[in-house]
């Protein structure tokens, strides 16, 4: 799907991922990354930041740093990648331990860990690790308003009929769960989910709401949230990539055609918005200054345009492939490459009214890692 420019960047940018893993994997192989702290990688297992149960070793993304060990592990074949891959998979385990602090995200944890292990080497403890987290996941569904709760109790009130964008990324560890055990209850409710998200998120422009308020006593909608975009009614680019990659993973599991159209119209959306210098800022409707950006959003988006490249036809295609690999260059020249820093992608925003903003956080290089090896046409597919 690439042209031969395109070609020959590719195989640089992988030259460039595996000479930067070969070092950091191993002088960080003790550690789960969220951050770096002057350009070294902080460790969400042993530091707990903000002191809250959701932090610590429950922190959300701590599943990507194996998955970056599994993709390189695929990439490679070589066996130090599994073993610091398992050795991240084992100390989640702590996590199902406190329980209090796990929410919403299980699906980001263990996808890329132990639902990734066990496609990969088939270890039982894997699948009872992945199988677990999936039960916590079901268990979070509400039957009236037909969604999966978001978090838990939070500062901001009553909560419990919260649901945002970035689940979508977790009900496949419910798809992967009814493929594995034949029970089709995992695939009703991510499927029910998604059908909600569909009505209840998706603006009829392509744009996506991050947070949704249902009644959690009787179902229908109460009030949308700007959530980690610039207000209300914005658009929070990482939240728009959540839901164009997330429509197609539910399209994968399912084959069933309005996930892939509602995929394809939030990256009309989002193609139709990408700057000229294809640098994706936090939020599409942010004031013109400061230019606060996120190269998270950017390598997210990425992997959902490829999926989406892959089933339509070939003259339509390119479209997406173009607008994936223009956002991937613009990262890649942002990329720190050296070893100056333990990070890859540099330019993260987290919210748009977030403290700090361009910096390295962990699901930006994990991202753009499977964009690359998806560009390749050999990735190891974790959702």
């Amino acid at each position: 799907m690439l042209q031969a420019n395109d070609q020959l960047w590719l195989q640089d940018v992988i030259g460039k991922l595996n000479a930067k893993m070969e070092w950091i994997s191993a002088k960080s192989k003790h550690k789960i990354p969220y951050t770096t702290v002057n350009g070294t990688h902080d460790d969400r297992a042993t530091e707990n930041p903000s002191g809250d149960l959701a932090d610590g070793i429950n922190w959300w993304t701590n599943g990507f740093w194996g998955g970056m060990m599994w993709l390189m592990h695929h990439e490679t074949g070589r066996e130090e990648y599994k073993t610091i891959a398992e050795v991240s998979e084992a100390k989640l385990d702590q996590c199902f331990e406190d329980y209090y602090g796990l929410h919403h995200d299980v699906g980001f944890m263990w996808l890329p860990t132990s639902v990734a292990n066990y496609r990969v080497t088939k270890n039982p403890e894997s699948r009872k690790r992945s199988l677990h987290a999936a039960n916590l996941l079901a268990g979070r569904f509400n039957l009236a308003g037909g969604f999966i709760r978001a978090w838990n109790d939070l500062e901001e009130g009553d909560t419990r009929g919260w649901a945002i964008i970035d689940c979508m990324f977790n009900i496949p560890l419910l798809y992967w769960a009814s493929e594995e055990t034949k029970d089709p209850r995992y695939k009703q409710i991510a499927m029910k989910h998604a059908d909600t998200a569909m009505e209840a998120f998706v603006r009829p422009d392509g744009s996506v709401n991050h947070i949704v308020e249902f009644d959690p006593e009787h179902g229908g909608v109460v009030r949308t949230y700007g959530g980690q975009g610039y207000e209300e009614g914005s658009s929070w680019t990482r939240g728009q990539a959540w839901g164009l990659y997330g429509f197609m993973m539910s399209y994968i599991h399912t084959q069933k055609d309005e996930y892939l159209q509602t995929a394809k119209r939030i990256a009309h959306y989002f193609m139709a918005n990408i700057p000229e210098d294809g640098i994706i800022p936090v939020d599409f409707r942010q004031p013109v200054e400061p230019r606060l950006q996120d190269d998270t959003a950017a390598v997210v988006a990425a992997c959902g345009l490829i999926e989406i490249a892959k089933v339509v036809g070939i003259h339509e295609q390119r479209f997406f492939i173009e607008a994936a690999v223009k956002m991937l260059k613009a990262v890649d020249k942002r990329c720190d490459w050296t070893q100056a820093s333990d990070a890859i992608v540099q330019y993260g925003s987290a919210a748009y009214h977030a403290k700090q903003h361009h910096h390295a956080i962990i699901y930006g290089d994990y991202y753009f890692m499977e964009a690359i090896f998806k560009l390749k046409g050999n990735d190891l597919y974790l959702w």
